[in-house]
């Protein structure tokens, strides 16, 4: 059987679906072109992450295809409901990436809080020159211990998130509309674990007493942050959002860090991937990553080999 690895796959995946005895390609196949490479090379399981989509018209004129897998969270690109009416397996890796995100959105905050995103850009520029003022800029950083960190959406990322935190000293808030109470169990190096019980916060509580307010949330049809969030946020709080683009209101956003209402915000995802707006790109207080929140070598291989071992258990 083929397998259609359109957005490319781990070795660690690829091997174990070899050993499986499937056939992978890990051709990258243009959008436009998807329907006829699926058909011509009998592609049955097509595998994604989020740049190729799967709609309505590829499953209609694909009827070899027996399952769709996205290599990650969020089946936003797929249509997924659609899918199942038409019998086909539909399936993600929900925890595979968690940790990787989380361990993003505090690279962000560590150099958010201490300015590394402005000073890496501007020490190449004038740390010969202007030692003295850069250092005097950057010398207001703040600590993350005993500060709070609001965490919207309290899902598997969320709680990844909420370990780190609690790790460095914070405070943990959370609003979930699906949870009313949540536990999470922090490890150690040595095996050893301590739980904590963590507050389901109204989302109102959340954004009036957070610090710093990460975002892990699906994709939405409205904003989860607008204005008028930001309207209720902290003076000088930091947003973080490593979730999906489209959750922020970005014009809102530019307003309130260049009013002072934000310190800084950091994002991983953005409205109008792959072409971010150039107001969010060249903002001084804004710390910037490409979508890689998943894109470490253990999430790759653990979504590699977590999306085989579904495959061969379907298939088989």
């Amino acid at each position: 059987m083929n397998i259609l690895a359109n957005d490319g796959i781990s070795q660690s995946g690829i091997d174990a679906l070899t050993q499986a005895g499937f056939n992978v390609s890990t051709t990258t196949v243009a959008q436009e072109q998807l329907m006829d490479h699926i058909n011509s090379e009998n592609i049955v399981v097509l595998l994604v992450r989020s740049a190729t989509t799967v709609r309505k018209d590829l499953i209609d004129s694909c009827p070899n295809l027996k399952i769709i897998g996205r290599g990650g969270v969020g089946m936003d690109n797929i249509d997924v409901d659609y899918a199942r009416e038409k019998g086909l397996h539909v399936i993600n890796t929900p925890a595979a990436s968690s940790a990787s995100v989380a361990e993003l959105v505090f690279a962000h905050l560590y150099g958010s809080v201490r300015f590394l995103h402005d000073s890496n850009r501007n020490m190449p520029l004038e740390g010969d020159s202007n030692f003295k003022k850069l250092k005097k800029s950057y010398g207001g950083g703040v600590e993350l211990r005993g500060k709070t960190m609001g965490i919207i959406g309290f899902g598997r990322i969320g709680q990844e998130t909420a370990k780190i935190a609690l790790g460095v000293g914070m405070k943990v808030v959370a609003y979930d509309k699906f949870m009313e109470e949540a536990t999470v169990t922090v490890p150690f190096f040595d095996g050893r674990t301590i739980d904590f019980s963590i507050q389901i916060a109204s989302f109102e509580e959340v954004l009036q007493s957070s610090d710093f307010i990460s975002l892990h949330v699906p994709a939405q049809k409205e904003y989860v942050i607008g204005k008028k969030e930001f309207d209720s946020m902290k003076q000088g709080a930091g947003l973080i959002n490593a979730a999906r683009g489209g959750v922020i209101d970005e014009v809102a956003l530019v307003e309130a860090l260049d009013s002072g209402k934000l310190s800084f915000a950091a994002l991983d995802t953005f409205e109008n991937e792959p072409k971010p707006e150039m107001k969010l790109l060249m903002h001084p207080n804004i710390s910037l990553t490409p979508h890689i929140g998943a894109a470490t070598g253990e999430a790759q291989d653990r979504i590699g080999t977590e999306l085989a071992e579904q495959i061969a258990s379907i298939l088989s």
